[in-house]
């Protein structure tokens, strides 16, 4: 196994969970922060790696009362 395997499981892993973003505020607030934290440096390299729009994502995060913080990438 080289690195093309491990980048292929790589890509299809966050394939598979492109696809399994939670819908529920609460949920998604979780795997949002949880994947900045440990994947992402930006907001938008998140909404663009997982096809996601930034502004209804940040929509429907402000409907729980939690905006993006960009100085500690994180919703707050």
């Amino acid at each position: 196994r080289g690195l093309g395997d491990v980048y292929k499981r790589q890509i299809q892993r966050r394939f598979i969970m492109c696809q399994n973003i939670p819908n529920d505020p609460v949920m998604l607030l979780s795997f949002v922060n949880t994947q900045l934290r440990d994947f992402f440096t930006t907001l938008d390299l998140f909404c663009e790696n997982f096809n996601v729009n930034r502004s209804e994502l940040e929509a429907k995060l402000k409907s729980i009362d939690y905006e993006y913080d960009a100085a500690t990438n994180q919703f707050v």
